[in-house]
Formats: structure tokens, C-alpha cells, sequence
């Protein structure tokens, strides 16, 4: 097929001109985006430290319900109490502390110890249930005895303190002795509209606290540029964690490649990127059936007219306009029958003897 022709090449630049202004007068306005700070708050629920699960509603060691706490044994005033249960030591030592249950009540406290998450498992108490009088503190030894095998790095867990009705999460932090390996993965970047989601993963045996950069490019230039600040988690070895960064000034159109980095101390770092293409679905439907129904009409037309200047034959199958459908007579013409002199054919009688009116007895 011919290369379009100079006036169908305007009338496609003219119907894609149209085309685009009609997404963009469709295209719903961006969201007002907060500041950088106020966007990042937003992009950093607050996860719960260490290998244990998580309570929404537990308090955390300093924090606990009206009436008791428990915290690790040792600070001075609250300001000064140790936030977390901090241990060092080599695989297959037994390594001490003290775990500090305050009771203000004026009833006496009964509560129950126990270790969760990784370290937690390798804690023991010197008694697993404590009663403790009215205003009264009592401080509960407790031993973690790191196992042969412990991979050297950080490990972590919490000593959970219940009185049946409410409990409270101490953090303990544990770090092998050896050589540690800091390693961090981003993986799994999504776009999803307004949200990007992503999940980082521990491979090293070092506690980390990673550090996050976001970029985005589209067609005509960087879209999103978040310098790199520290996400509020600790991340353990071996754990994964999901989370999103908000993006609520996504564009309506365009094509767009989201790179985002991580680090952390120990020259931990990691990349990884992906791509959407965000495009109005109703107005893009309906558009591209407008242009391809003007592309079909225009080709048809060019195509038609260039035929008929060059003086082509038509295609197969093609009638030339005005022509007859085939057996059908031109006016005015006669037929072959009309055309053929007609002769009467008639049988011959041969003839016989004539016989003599009136013949002689």
C-alpha cells in the first residue's frame, strides 16, 4: 500500500491533536499534595518492633495500663527507665537481667511472665507468675541463654507481663557475637493508582533500620522526587515487611517508571523499579473509537481517489460504477433471437399419381 498522502497525514495529526485535548479536558484535577514531611508521616504507619506479633492495643514497656507497669529493671525516674532489655554475648552463653513490675494500686497484682518472639523463646524467669503487693515494686531475674547454633548478629523478641485483663510488651534486644552481614531487598513494587507498595526484607543477620529515596519519571520529566529519609521500623534478620508510599498527585496521563532505593548501616542497599501507564479509562474508550472510526474513513476515501487518478483497475470482484450486473441486456439492444431471419419449417408431402376425375368402366 502507497505511503499516506500529505493531506490524510494532516487530517491524523489533527484528529490525535483533538484526541489528547479531549483526555485532558476530562481528566479530574490532581489532589493539592501535602509537604514532603507531612507525606511521609502519612507513608509510615507505625509497625511493631521485633519478631513477636504485634498488639494494637498492648501498651509498649513505660506505657502501661492505670494502676501497674513493667519495664526493665534499673532506670531511675521514667524519663530515665531503659526503653528495651539490651543483651550481648557469643553463641551458648547465659546472659542476665531483671524485669522491674511496678504495682500503684492499692489491691494486691498477680501477673504472668512470658518470652515471645525469637529471643523470647530463649528467656527464663526466676518465676513465671509474680504477685506483688499494693504500691509495691518487685523485680523479677530473668536469664537468656543464646543457643549453640545462633547465627551472630542482632535477634530480638519482647517479655510480655499479664494481669488477665491487660498486658504489656518489653522489647529485648539480643546481639551475637561474630561476624554480622548487613543486607537489605526492596521487592515486589507495585503502582496501584494513588499508592505505590513495595516489601523490604531482612537478608543479613544485623538489626537494620532502613532508610527509603522515591522517584518517579514520566514522558516529559521527573513527576515525584522524595529525598531519602528513615522509615520508622527495625527491621530483623530474616524478617519481610509490606508497606505503601503514597503518591496523591499521580498524573491522569502519562507513562511513568517509579525507582525506589533503600539503605541502611552496614552498607546495606538495594533498587528496584516498576512501571504504569495511567490513562482515563471512559474518555480513552471513547476516543480511540472516534479516531479509528475517522482513520477508517479517511483511508477509504484517500485510498478511493488515488485510484481513480492513476487510472488502477479495480480489485477483483470490484464493478466499475454504472456497469450492469452480469446476463442483463443494454438498453436498446437486440436480442440474437431479433437478429436471425426467422424460417418456417414445414414437413414435405410427397406426392402420387394423380388420378383422372371421371375414370373409363
Amino acid at each position: 500500500m502507497s505511503p499516506p498522502t500529505p493531506r490524510l497525514r494532516r487530517a491524523l495529526l489533527v484528529l490525535t491533536t483533538a484526541l489528547a485535548a479531549l483526555l485532558c479536558a476530562l481528566a479530574p484535577l490532581p489532589a493539592a499534595a501535602d509537604g514532603p514531611a507531612d507525606t511521609a508521616r502519612a507513608a509510615d504507619p507505625d509497625p511493631a518492633a521485633g519478631d513477636g506479633p504485634a498488639a494494637d492495643s498492648a501498651p509498649t514497656a513505660g506505657e502501661g495500663p492505670a494502676g501497674w507497669t513493667a519495664r526493665p529493671a534499673g532506670g531511675g525516674a521514667d524519663r530515665d527507665a531503659r526503653p528495651y532489655v539490651y543483651l550481648e554475648g557469643t553463641p551458648g552463653t547465659a546472659l542476665q537481667d531483671r524485669l522491674a513490675v511496678t504495682n500503684s494500686g492499692r489491691a494486691p497484682l498477680t501477673v504472668r511472665l512470658r518470652g515471645d518472639g525469637r529471643a523470647g523463646a530463649w528467656i527464663g524467669f526466676a518465676a513465671d507468675t509474680v504477685t506483688v503487693p499494693a504500691r509495691t515494686r518487685a523485680e523479677v531475674p530473668l536469664a537468656l541463654t543464646v543457643p549453640p547454633d545462633a547465627v551472630p548478629g542482632d535477634a530480638s523478641g519482647e517479655v510480655v507481663a499479664d494481669d488477665g485483663d491487660e498486658e504489656i510488651r518489653v522489647p529485648v534486644r539480643v546481639r551475637i557475637g561474630g561476624p554480622t552481614l548487613a543486607a537489605l531487598t526492596v521487592e515486589d513494587v507495585e503502582i496501584s493508582g494513588d499508592t505505590i507498595r513495595y516489601a523490604l526484607v531482612n537478608r543479613g543477620n544485623a538489626m537494620l533500620e532502613p532508610r527509603l529515596a522515591v522517584r518517579a519519571d514520566g514522558m516529559f520529566g521527573t513527576l515525584l522526587d522524595r529525598p531519602e529519609r528513615p522509615l520508622p521500623l527495625e527491621l530483623a534478620p530474616g524478617r519481610r515487611v509490606e508497606r505503601t508510599e503514597p503518591w496523591p498527585d499521580a498524573p491522569a496521563l502519562d507513562a511513568v517508571t517509579v525507582r525506589l532505593r533503600v539503605t541502611a548501616p552496614g552498607g546495606a542497599r538495594d533498587e528496584a523499579e516498576a512501571s504504569a501507564t495511567y490513562l482515563p479509562v471512559a474518555p480513552a474508550v471513547g476516543g480511540g473509537l472516534l479516531v479509528l472510526g475517522g482513520l477508517a474513513l479517511l483511508g477509504s476515501g484517500a485510498y478511493r481517489r488515488r485510484r481513480a487518478r492513476r487510472g488502477d483497475p479495480e480489485p477483483p470482484g470490484a464493478e466499475p460504477p454504472g456497469a450492469e450486473p452480469p446476463g442483463a441486456e443494454p438498453p436498446g439492444a437486440e436480442s440474437a433471437d431479433d437478429r436471425q431471419p426467422t424460417t418456417e419449417t414445414r414437413p414435405l408431402v410427397k406426392a402420387g399419381p394423380l388420378v383422372k376425375a371421371g375414370a373409363e368402366s
